[in-house]
């Protein structure tokens, strides 16, 4: 019973962190990531700031949402070290994720104070994006992992065929180079916006755009190739464990929406709605992927139950 609800409130944690993380997809795409100045964490050198502007206002909920969702992580990682009934795996998970929350503050405070953000089209902006990215993959699968090891199963490659576990290395691999060139791309359609989809194309063929511009062509093209992967190797993953049959069944589900959503994304010329719901998918996908690997590598934890602290 308790594991039940500590795996429900992470997944309750799990659900708010792809908000805030939705959210900041709104600042950057309506270039609000300077709405606070370059103060943090204060708000234009202000704890709670009267908005002259939509911008601050909206970076301003983005950073109390943020901050929300810390204290909620911090919060299932103090349950997970002092719940008696819970292993070390899960208490790693939830360390984890304490620990790459940790890092997406950091990374945001260094957008801000190094002005990373509105108009700023700097090779190290896109790096600096991207590695963002990654860590946020990393926070949803450690969460996701804390929730679904409640009920007392782990990780583990020991007596698992090589084939499967490179399998699922090149999935996760793949879909977190995807979604940081996806990351990168966004800033892009954010910063030089095209006026027709026919001028876009003609933008990313011009050998003396911007490198963001030029950069738009390989996102697709990863897409591509990552989904097909996807779609091959979801057979071996439903072989390896039965338990793996819903979270693959989900996965193949968002690959069809993701490709046709980028598709709707192209065409509509990227509005601020649709890279969204795009995103969504992106970090939804993601953790149906994070799932299917955890099912697939699942081992039953035979260790004792720890006593609380």
């Amino acid at each position: 019973m308790a594991g039940r609800r500590f795996a429900r409130y992470a997944w309750l944690v799990t659900g708010f962190t792809v908000l805030v993380i939705l959210w900041g997809a709104v600042v950057r795409a309506t270039g609000s990531g300077a709405g606070c100045g370059n103060h943090w964490p204060t708000c234009n050198g202000q704890i709670i700031p009267q908005p002259e502007q939509i911008e601050t206002l909206i970076e301003f909920i983005h950073r109390l949402t943020s901050g929300l969702s810390g204290l909620l992580v911090l919060a299932l990682a103090v349950w997970a070290y002092r719940a008696a009934w819970a292993t070390r795996f899960t208490r790693r998970a939830a360390a984890l994720a304490l620990l790459f929350m940790a890092v997406e503050a950091f990374v945001g405070m260094l957008l801000v104070r190094l002005e990373l953000v509105a108009d700023n089209a700097s090779t190290t902006r896109a790096v600096v994006i991207a590695l963002h990215l990654v860590n946020t993959l990393a926070l949803l699968a450690s969460l996701a992992l804390t929730a679904w090891s409640a009920s007392r199963r782990r990780v583990s490659l020991q007596g698992k065929p090589r084939r499967l576990v490179g399998l699922l290395g090149l999935a996760l691999a793949g879909m977190a180079l995807l979604s940081a060139a996806g990351a990168v791309t966004a800033l892009g359609d954010t910063l030089f916006p095209p006026e027709s989809l026919a001028a876009g194309l003609q933008q990313d063929l011009d050998a003396t755009a911007h490198f963001l511009i030029r950069l738009r062509v390989i996102h697709p093209a990863i897409a591509l190739l990552v989904s097909a992967f996807l779609l091959v190797a979801g057979q071996e993953f439903l072989a390896a464990s039965a338990g793996a049959r819903r979270p693959v069944i989900a996965m193949y589900a968002l690959v069809i929406a993701q490709i046709a959503a980028g598709f709707v994304n192209v065409i509509l010329l990227a509005p601020v709605w649709m890279q969204v719901l795009h995103l969504l998918l992106a970090d939804s996908l993601w953790l149906a992927l994070v799932l299917v690997a955890a099912e697939a590598l699942a081992v039953q934890d035979t260790a004792p139950a720890m006593q609380a602290v």
